[in-house]
């Protein structure tokens, strides 16, 4: 899904084989950087920073680019902090540390990896969101060795997204292929894991392994899954019922 009305402070559109490090961009009003159109990006040590009240301000935008790697940056905004939509593929972000907003994949999406980073305090952590009625694929995605501190849905995918007054069309697209691996913390409500999938289309090769996700305060968190295949490898905690 294209977003071409939100305003974007810093957008790079059809550059090759760049490098962006260096920067760092405050209180944007709504996007901060957007890469689009683009191939071959090596962005670093970016600061971007936004209240955590502000509306729609998603740190880094990426949509129908590829191969991309996002490391050593600081993520602080009132929305997502790192947003990956239609077209994109070979996203590699490594080493993030993720202070407010949530991680999002969306709409023909392929060959994420997540690998390091850390949420605290942030509504969501390794999301996957689709709409409803919306049609692609969200695909080889990896969420590996993330720290969770105090984060409202660690981890989460949400197949019936709907933002309009009424009710959407049901569900065409499919997430499939997604690895979970090495994920530990604490989660800000009962249900540190939670998979709300499509009965028509259902989460395919879902992957849990090695997570140890504890309710903030201590006592023991749960599980949700609706219409979705897992496999679980070595100590998984919370499991679903």
């Amino acid at each position: 899904m294209f977003r071409n009305c939100r305003l974007k402070a810093l957008t790079f559109h059809k550059c090759n084989n760049i490098i962006v490090e260096d920067l760092t961009i405050k209180n944007g009003q709504q996007i901060h950087v957007s890469f689009r159109d683009s191939e071959n990006v090596n962005a670093s040590s970016l600061t971007v920073t936004a209240p955590e009240a502000s509306p729609n301000t998603d740190g880094i935008h990426v949509t129908n680019t590829q191969n991309i790697q996002i490391s050593s940056s600081v993520i602080g905004t009132g929305d997502d902090c790192i947003s990956i939509v239609s077209g994109s593929k070979n996203i590699h972000a490594p080493d993030q540390a993720m202070v407010s907003g949530a991680e999002e994949s969306e709409a023909f999406v392929s060959g994420v990896m997540v690998n390091g980073a850390k949420f605290s305090g942030t509504t969501n952590g390794a999301r996957i969101k689709t709409w409803q009625g919306g049609s692609g694929s969200a695909d080889s995605i990896q969420f590996q060795n993330i720290q969770m501190d105090n984060v409202t849905n660690p981890i989460i995918i949400d197949q019936k997204y709907c933002d309009k007054g009424k009710p959407c069309e049901k569900q065409k697209s499919a997430v499939k292929n997604v690895l979970y691996q090495n994920i530990k913390g604490t989660s800000a409500s009962d249900v540190a894991v939670q998979f709300n999938c499509s009965e028509n289309f259902p989460c395919q090769e879902i992957v849990l392994q090695n997570i140890n996700l504890q309710r903030e305060g201590g006592g023991k968190a749960k599980a949700s899954c609706n219409s979705v295949k897992l496999t679980y490898i070595g100590d998984v905690d919370p499991r679903c019922p």
